[in-house]
């Protein structure tokens, strides 16, 4: 059965209408629908000299053959480079109407074209990004944000929120929910049994023994060590400043705070990194960049992150979406 990928357009005022334009020919067979603006990928086919053959639909249903769709919806004439309340308004029901059609199993996965979380919440979304909004209408209250290439794999304990946040939101209950959802998630999803998993300190040096802050003694070193009791393979807590030289050791790191895990990883890998929730009852990834709003209308938007995303969502789905209508 052909798999059917669902793809978010994002802000259709950035680089994403480009993205897909650039990629739509370098991605796996499958059936994509594309929940987005017609005129927004209009103007992309213009500025790129390409044309996806689409075809319009309403629902996933009604895609059966091997190909692109689109679902045109909240199709204003944007400007590109040139976000507002309104492209803030078209991403969220771009992602709105994907996200429910998941749920509903008429998609195998989604992809995630980026947002701008600025613009969003002017809209009135009230998340801080992809991530919570589809945990929370998924009801999942255990889920994790992974970025991964070949190089790195590497899990968030906190994610998006100010870093003077950071350490009210590293508890010891928390990172053995972490923990161990990555051990399921690894075997599942990647078909690591038994994963290597390092966990990072929160402090420099990893709180030096309690000199340099005391989350290390008092909640991450214990919360690790009742991990280790239970057989599973953690390693740490590890100093961040040196723990990504020995990555050729560990499956997955888990970093607690957003840049301690990213930037490493972007600097290995910022082309070829994807971006997937973790804990969702449904595939979802996404390219590790934003929306490029400076770029955007340039012809400038490398699409290798997002083929990227793409194969990965591919190869992770499961085939159990409702079967399509009738060509006969």
């Amino acid at each position: 059965m052909v798999k059917k990928i669902g793809i978010t357009l994002g802000d259709p005022s950035g680089i994403s209408p480009e993205i897909l334009v650039k990629s739509y020919d370098k991605l796996p067979k499958a059936i994509y629908i594309v929940y987005g603006s017609k005129k927004a990928i209009e103007k992309a086919e213009k500025l790129v000299g390409k044309k996806i053959p689409f075809k319009e639909i309403l629902f996933p249903l009604e895609a059966y053959d091997e190909g692109f769709y689109l679902i045109n919806m909240h199709d204003k004439d944007y400007q590109l480079g040139k976000p507002s309340e309104e492209t803030g308004k078209a991403s969220i029901a771009y992602l709105a109407a994907a996200t429910n059609d998941i749920l509903k199993h008429q998609l195998n996965a989604i992809v995630t074209l980026p947002i701008s979380k600025e613009y969003t919440m002017k809209a009135g979304f009230k998340f801080a990004g992809h991530t919570d909004y589809l945990a929370y209408k998924s009801k999942v209250f255990d889920y994790i944000m992974m970025l991964a290439c070949d190089e790195l794999k590497v899990a968030l304990m906190t994610t998006h929120i100010p870093i003077k946040e950071v350490p009210s939101k590293i508890t010891y209950t928390g990172i053995r929910l972490k923990v161990k959802l990555l051990v399921k998630e690894m075997e599942s999803k990647f078909g690591i049994k038994n994963p290597k998993i390092a966990v990072l300190g929160l402090n420099p040096h990893a709180g030096d023994g309690g000199n340099i802050g005391n989350e290390e003694v008092e909640i991450i070193q214990p919360a690790v060590d009742s991990l280790k009791k239970e057989g599973i393979n953690v390693y740490g807590v590890l100093s961040a400043d040196t723990a990504f030289n020995r990555r050729k050791e560990f499956d997955v790191y888990l970093a607690m705070y957003h840049d301690q895990g990213l930037i490493p990883l972007k600097l290995l890998c910022f082309k070829k990194a994807v971006n997937i929730t973790l804990g969702l009852p449904f595939v979802r990834t996404s390219p590790d960049h934003g929306t490029g709003f400076d770029i955007a209308g340039k012809n400038l938007a490398d699409p290798s992150s997002f083929i990227e995303a793409v194969k990965l969502a591919h190869r992770l789905a499961k085939e159990d979406v409702q079967l399509p209508f009738s060509n006969n």
